[in-house]
């Protein structure tokens, strides 16, 4: 089978596999993808996003814009600049319990710290944490009402799979249960295993409480400067997912338009390739039944 693309270069691979396979790839053509999600902006952030930063890793983080300044969490000044590598995302005003509010109180805890964060960083904020893990269909259908796009629970599944609903957008774990075995079966998968997600969790402060910082400066080392594996931020994941879900293709499957703005790669038989931005791909020959 051979591709066609307007100005991309299809890569050719040797490994076995069947002619007409299709798999999807994150971008430039990478199998795996790590993202770090962190909640409540205290001051521990700083050096948490230091470390980060060192080892070419990208974060999401969380923040209540009602507690920045109070003691113990960092600054409305700091925002726009200590994350300036990383995602600003939602979590509420003030952290609130959601499930006991009105509807009135929870468009307003939503939608104003949303539009704090926006401010403090002039940048659109589309992401969200759920305070204390607690969600509910209400909660989601409000949150997608007023522009946000996916939310993080705290329900660690110890997997890296992709999620199905990013509303309700489980990660693989917090950072304490980040063991060897598992970065080495996320770097070493098997065969079948496809676009590995290993999505990262948890509270910076909770590494000054516990003295664990060598933890967190263990995981990056261990994940840092592969080839194979993206960085990215939890917006990033989301639309670049969502932009391999938006393909359209040929009812007689030769055909893949994609109709984003985002290029999407992939791996057709033994050839790796990109449908660029607004541009279809056309699969050259017959096609096999």
């Amino acid at each position: 089978m051979l591709v066609r693309v307007k100005g991309v270069e299809a890569m050719a691979l040797t490994e076995k596999r069947t002619p007409d396979m299709i798999e999807f790839l994150f971008p430039e053509g990478k199998d795996k993808a790590v993202t770090f999600s962190y909640d409540d902006a205290q001051i521990y952030d700083r050096r948490l996003v230091s470390i980060f930063d060192q080892y070419g890793m990208k974060g999401t983080f969380h923040l209540n814009s009602g507690t920045l300044g109070e003691r113990e969490y960092i600054t409305k000044d700091e925002v726009g600049t200590l994350y300036d590598n990383h995602e600003v995302a939602c979590h509420a005003v003030t952290h609130p319990f959601f499930n006991e509010l009105s509807q009135g109180m929870m468009v307003r805890e939503l939608l104003e710290d949303r539009r704090a964060l926006e401010g403090y960083t002039n940048r659109i904020v589309r992401g969200f944490s759920y305070p204390f893990g607690e969600y509910s269909d209400r909660l989601m259908e409000t949150a997608r009402q007023l522009g946000i796009v996916y939310a993080r629970t705290v329900e660690d599944r110890m997997n890296f799979n992709l999620p199905g609903d990013f509303m309700c957008w489980h990660p693989t774990c917090h950072h304490n249960k980040v063991t060897d075995a598992m970065i080495e079966d996320f770097l070493n998968p098997p065969m079948y295993r496809n676009l590995a997600l290993f999505y990262i969790w948890g509270h910076s402060f909770e590494f000054e409480r516990e003295n664990n910082w060598d933890h967190i400066r263990h995981i990056c080392e261990a994940l840092q400067g592969r080839e194979d594996v993206w960085y990215a931020t939890n917006i990033e994941i989301y639309e670049y997912v969502t932009a391999i879900r938006s393909l359209v293709m040929s009812a007689d499957g030769r055909i893949i338009y994609n109709p984003t703005a985002t290029p999407v790669y992939l791996m057709i038989g033994y050839t790796k390739a990109c449908v660029p931005a607004g541009m279809s791909l056309t699969l050259c020959g017959e096609k096999q039944s």
